[in-house]
């Protein structure tokens, strides 16, 4: 999963509802979540520019993130390798590159909103809606 599917946790945006079905399922260990550390930040600053929180809330959000026991890979070594060559090949932020990377590296599909993403990856992402569909686990919404 990346920020931009994790910040519907705490914003009532469109497809909150299923970004909140994946969290419970996470929660409930139905699903594992795997994210890399820029995640916690990304998330904190979508928070923070999103105009709905002020400085408590904004610290209430980050210290319920934090204490989500997701698995949490640091992008250094064969993951920051990798990200920098997916950045390269396809013309890709590096931080976008890492949850790809990190996706790849587990043999695992990413959950985005990232349309960028979601067309330059569209064999190993889903959206949010379309996670929805193809996992029966999340299908009672």
């Amino acid at each position: 999963m990346d920020s931009s599917a994790a910040v519907k946790w705490f914003l009532n945006e469109h497809d909150s509802d299923i970004s909140l079905v994946i969290r419970n399922e996470f929660a409930t260990h139905r699903l594992k979540l795997t994210v890399p550390t820029l995640l916690f930040y990304e998330v904190m600053n979508a928070h923070r520019f999103s105009g709905r929180f002020g400085e408590e809330d904004l610290a209430i959000a980050s210290k319920s993130l934090s204490r989500y026991q997701l698995e949490v890979w640091r992008p250094i070594g064969v993951l920051l390798e990798l990200s920098a060559r997916l950045s390269t090949k396809k013309n890709l932020s590096g931080y976008d590159a890492c949850y790809v990377a990190l996706a790849h590296r587990k043999r695992a599909k990413l959950v985005t909103e990232d349309r960028e993403i979601l067309e330059k990856f569209s064999g190993s992402s889903f959206s949010l809606r379309s996670f929805h569909k193809v996992n029966t686990t999340i299908g009672s919404i």
